[in-house]
Parts: C-alpha cells; sequence; structure tokens
C-alpha cells in the first residue's frame, strides 16, 4: 500500500479469555501499539500474554465495562485506537478497508464495524444479529464511553462517523451453557444500572418484555430460518431479559432486609 497509515494502538479488556487470547494477537499484528488491560484473570490468559514482547499487559481490577475501556483508551500512545474483543477477528477485507479508509484524508473521527456472528463456528444469518454494528475504530481525543452504561457500553463520538462495509468476524458463544452464562452476566450488570438508576421490576417486566423479545428475534428477524441454532439463541436472548429483571428484583429485596 502506497498511501501512508496513521499509527494505530490496539486495545483488548479481557477477563480469563485463553480460548481466544492468542488468536486475537496473532490477528491484530499488524497495529502499531497492542495494549492488554486484563481484570485479573484466573485462567492461563497473562501467561499466554507473555509470548507476545510487543503486548504491553496491564492488571487492572474490573469495576465495569465502561471503566475498563475508558482506562486503555488513556493509556493508548497513538492516533487512531482499534478497540476489539478476544473473540473479534479482523478479516483481511476489513482490515485493507480500514487501512484505505485511514490512508485517505477526510473528516470521519469515528468507524462502525459489522459483525458476523459464530456459534460454535457456524455462522449466524438473522437471529436479531444481522444488523449488528459496533464502533471499532476511533480517533482518539474524539471519542469515550459512556460512564453510566456500565454494559453493553455505549460510545459517545464527538464528531463525524461511518459504517465499514466489510464485516468483522465474532465468536461470540461456543454452546448453550456458554450463551446462558454470558446472558446471566450480562443481565446482572444492567440490572445493577437499573437498580442504581431507582427502576424497579413489575410483573410486566417478567411477562410482555421477554416475550417480545423471543418473538421479534425469532420471527421479524427472521430467528427461525437459523434452525436449532436460530430457536436457541433467541430462547436465551430472552431469558437474558427475563433474568436481568429478576436480579433488580433481587437487588431491591436485598436492600430493603438490610
Amino acid at each position: 500500500m502506497n498511501q501512508k497509515v496513521p499509527k494505530i494502538t490496539a486495545l483488548l479488556i479481557t477477563y480469563n479469555e485463553e480460548q481466544h487470547i492468542v488468536d486475537v494477537i496473532n490477528n491484530i499484528k499488524f497495529a502499531d501499539e497492542i495494549i492488554v488491560v486484563d481484570g485479573l484473570s484466573t485462567d492461563k490468559t497473562p501467561s499466554l500474554l507473555k509470548r507476545f514482547p510487543e503486548v504491553t499487559l496491564i492488571s487492572r481490577p474490573f469495576k465495569n465495562f465502561a471503566d475498563q475501556r475508558n482506562y486503555a483508551i488513556a493509556q493508548a500512545k497513538n492516533e487512531w485506537i482499534l478497540f476489539i474483543d478476544a473473540d473479534e477477528r479482523i478479516p483481511d477485507a476489513l482490515k485493507n478497508e480500514m487501512f484505505e479508509a485511514l490512508s485517505k484524508p477526510n473528516s470521519t473521527v469515528a468507524y462502525m464495524f459489522k459483525r458476523r456472528f459464530y456459534f460454535n463456528k457456524e455462522v449466524i444469518r438473522f437471529s436479531g444479529l444481522q444488523s449488528d454494528t459496533t464502533y471499532r475504530l476511533f480517533k482518539r481525543g474524539y471519542a469515550s464511553y459512556d460512564k453510566d452504561k456500565i454494559v453493553h457500553e455505549s460510545l459517545v463520538v464527538n464528531g463525524k462517523s461511518r459504517i465499514l462495509k466489510s464485516r468483522m468476524t465474532h465468536y461470540c458463544f461456543t454452546n448453550n451453557a456458554n450463551y446462558k452464562r454470558k446472558m446471566e452476566y450480562y443481565a446482572t450488570l444492567k440490572a445493577q444500572e437499573l437498580f442504581d438508576q431507582g427502576k424497579k421490576a413489575n410483573i410486566l417486566h417478567f411477562i410482555f418484555r421477554p416475550t417480545y423479545k423471543f418473538l421479534k428475534n425469532y420471527l421479524v428477524r427472521l430467528g427461525i430460518l437459523d434452525g436449532k441454532k436460530g430457536l436457541d439463541i433467541c430462547y436465551l436472548t430472552a431469558y437474558g431479559v427475563w433474568y436481568r429483571y429478576k436480579q433488580l428484583k433481587a437487588m431491591h429485596l436485598k436492600q430493603e432486609l438490610a
């Protein structure tokens, strides 16, 4: 490539990612700087990272996703930041499109990536995941994560953004048990966010919201076309909504008994 690409810092926040960490580091070696902020993993993640002398490893207790991501951003030295999760990969087509975009003078300060989801290495084409996009590349100083969104964190961008055409690969879950654990984890964090806002759970949250979530993803968003995998994903996504309000109710009960 003849055009000059500005220097990129690749950032990851991790916790117990021994399954993915080697592959993701190998995948982003094109970055000029790689920083991993690890939330005190108890598996082999830190020791595996020692294989890569080019990686800066920072061990830091995990408070919430927004806090950990904003801390990571503050450690970056380069003009552009690529924020990637351990279960994501940058295919060559996306890398080339990204480099091409950065090499041309323009006013864009942030780029969103489309993601192609995989369930146990099989692609998921529907089930509410087909239109997923997320900010993954942005200019340092022009974006930060909303401190009030402790889960499903939201990047606040001060400037122009656009979506790249090529898709990022996302190995988001390997089996039903793995996805269920992930849904429960995120649901608990979301419940804490709602609790901090003074929100309470009622019967509508337990019946109508999970039902609506399932029907929307399975029928409207065509999860039915993903076969058994689609049914499982749509059910567990709806379960995550129910579990969120279960946890929220438990938090208020604990507060009342204190």
